[in-house]
């Protein structure tokens, strides 16, 4: 169900390297406080991503609410829903017609009480492949995640689906590195960050540029590890928050091969070349020469 083909050599002639193609797209929207309503118009835009060629469609974080934790300590538990639920019974009928693959971000009521910023993974059969739970969770002004969510407690995984091998991290997840890593040690061929995130209103960052960071850091996870890219982020004003959209795919070298508009809602549907992972990976041995023997520290307490 991928597309492969064998590269030409310069004298037109097939050579052993065969090309992975796969066309991925992501959905940036503004979101209202209907929930009917922005699922309706995801699917609606889940159905223009497919009518473009897309095969691997991945949606926003917390896609079918406002982005609440910006406040603090509010009731928002009519907000969760369950796995299997509403949004993955329409998603995986819509999967399963297109023959495509949905990852869905959304609000997790599980059992015991427990709720997760949680991301579903549906193939093309319209079956749950899984679901990655957000391990890192900020507790910051406007971002007030903790009071909201458990960690994630399943760990990294990558999901086998049938136009590849997918990572799949929230948000936050996409500042730290050793995520990005395992994800590739695990055989991820493209790592998908579904993003709420944005600038404060009337704040100026002495850090610097927030989404020049955001952009750089991913792009160096993909370089890093020689994989493929794909962030996907809200738009438009909500409370204090400005989104800033941008959603972008970049290659196993951090090329930034398509990017979304910073303001408008988009579905940007852009073709990879998953082939490329194993030419950058080889080629610079980022993995090859590791010296895990000498990362011990990393999980020790330093702070």
């Amino acid at each position: 169900m991928v597309s492969t083909s064998k590269s030409p050599d310069r004298n037109g002639f097939g050579t052993e390297e065969t090309r992975k193609i796969v066309t991925v797209g992501l959905i940036q929207t503004t979101t209202s406080d209907d929930m009917v309503d922005n699922l309706k118009k995801t699917l609606e835009k889940i159905i223009d991503a497919a009518a473009k060629g897309a095969q691997i469609i991945c949606l926003q974080e917390l896609y079918r609410t406002k982005y609440f934790p910006q406040e603090e300590n509010q009731n928002v538990c009519n907000l969760a829903e369950s796995i299997p639920g509403e949004s993955t019974k329409a998603f995986a009928k819509l999967a399963k017609e297109k023959k495509i693959v949905i990852i869905a971000p959304l609000f997790e009521k599980a059992s015991k009480g427990k709720y997760y910023n949680s991301a579903v993974i549906i193939d093309v059969d319209g079956k749950i492949s899984g679901t990655y739970r957000k391990v890192h969770i900020p507790q910051d002004p406007f971002f007030y995640e903790k009071n909201y969510f458990e960690a994630g407690d399943q760990g990294y995984c990558v999901y086998k689906t049938s136009y590849g091998n997918l990572g799949v991290l929230i948000c936050y997840d996409q500042w730290f590195p050793e995520a990005a890593r395992i994800n590739t040690l695990k055989g991820a061929e493209i790592i998908f960050y579904p993003t709420a995130i944005g600038y404060i209103k009337g704040h100026a960052s002495p850090d610097g540029d927030w989404h020049d960071a955001w952009k750089t850091v991913q792009r160096a996870h993909a370089i890093a590890n020689g994989v493929h890219v794909a962030a996907v982020n809200r738009v438009g004003g909500e409370g204090q928050l400005k989104f800033w959209g941008g959603s972008f795919v970049c290659d196993a070298f951090g090329k930034v091969l398509g990017e979304a508009s910073y303001s408008n809602e988009e579905v940007l549907v852009v073709k990879v070349d998953l082939s490329k992972n194993k030419k950058i990976q080889d080629g610079w041995g980022f993995l090859k020469n590791r010296r895990p023997e000498t990362y011990n520290s990393l999980t020790e307490s330093c702070l």
